[in-house]
């Protein structure tokens, strides 16, 4: 596959209202949970089905979740029908997940967790990209406001979120995605420089690979029969709530540089900030082989390029990408 522009496209942003201005309401829906709906449920697959585009219609963008990766947020709806998924460190050594949606979008996802700073530098690489967040803190809401990004949390779009009743609050609040884009935008909203194709030469078998945070950790074992790898967080298999294994094609452990931030969160915890802009190393999974290989993005705008050391592209495997963004060491 060709690689796709990761260039931002001059385009003014939809009208909205201030998010700084929202953090009141924002907190009240939270609080009172909102309206409609008995919990998660997803009809079949889980699916919308609705025709995906070969090309991003002008003006659609991706839509990016934040989805809560506590024990008790287990199991989360709608991962399994993501392009990819981010696993990326916060407060306390865990671990937060954000899901990215372009060629199919889930009647439901959730629960839905709230943002953090590195998620800015992070999504600069998408085309004015849908985020969709419980909240975040009063200092950070400037910075999202500001942020070259459609931000959607309930106080600006009450109707998208419901609270389920499944779980305790406040692992328990879900998205609509339907009721923020009509349709899905298609492959060609993925502007992140990620190649598709055939398998590169080299690599090593391995079947299995675990990736640890301070206090999280992630598990991929390699399935002959899926031909994907089956996902293992903090011990326990991941599957959404009809027990369906949650299986990507291709694992991207990315070795980034992860600091403190100037935030902290209600208990005094400093915030990481992960920086996905630089350079490093990194290992590419797939097909039960693993790559060594170097990945690049040089401006907040770009894609993150992973290529072999001799610099030619790395292809992934057709299907989900989970990225784990771990410290490098």
């Amino acid at each position: 596959m060709a690689k796709v522009s990761t260039r931002r496209k001059a385009r003014p942003r939809r009208a909205s209202m201030t998010v700084a201005l929202l953090a009141a309401a924002m907190t009240a829906a939270l609080a009172a949970g909102c309206t409609g709906g008995n919990g998660p449920a997803e009809d079949g697959r889980g699916r919308l089905q609705t025709p995906v585009p070969d090309q991003s219609p002008t003006g659609a963008s991706v839509l990016a979740v934040k989805i809560d990766n506590a024990p008790a947020a287990r199991p989360q709806t709608g991962l399994n029908t993501a392009d990819v998924v981010y696993a990326e460190q916060v407060e306390g050594g865990l671990s937060r997940l954000m899901a990215v949606y372009a060629t199919t979008l889930p009647q439901v996802v959730g629960p839905v967790r709230s943002a953090r700073e590195s998620d800015l530098e992070l999504l600069r690489q998408y085309d004015d990209p849908t985020l969709a967040f419980s909240g975040a803190q009063g200092k950070l809401l400037p910075l999202i406001d500001r942020a070259p990004l459609q931000a959607e949390p309930p106080g600006k779009a009450s109707d998208a979120y419901f609270r389920g009743t499944d779980k305790a609050a406040p692992h328990n609040l879900y998205l609509r995605p339907a009721r923020l884009m009509s349709s899905p935008p298609g492959a060609a909203a993925l502007t992140n420089g990620f190649h598709y194709g055939a398998a590169p030469a080299g690599g090593k078998p391995e079947t299995s690979r675990t990736v640890r945070f301070p206090a999280a950790r992630f598990t991929f074992t390699w399935s002959p029969t899926k031909h994907s790898y089956l996902v293992a967080m903090d011990g326990t298999p991941t599957v959404s709530p009809d027990g369906k294994e949650v299986a990507p094609a291709t694992v991207v452990v990315q070795h980034v540089k992860v600091r403190k931030s100037d935030f902290h969160d209600f208990l005094g915890n400093n915030t990481p900030y992960t920086e996905t802009v630089g350079s490093g190393r990194a290992e590419v999974l797939r097909d039960g082989r693993v790559y060594d290989v170097d990945w690049k993005r040089e401006q907040a705008t770009d894609g993150t390029d992973f290529t072999t050391p001799d610099g030619k592209p790395v292809n992934f495997a057709k299907g989900q990408v989970w990225v784990v963004l771990a410290k490098a060491g």
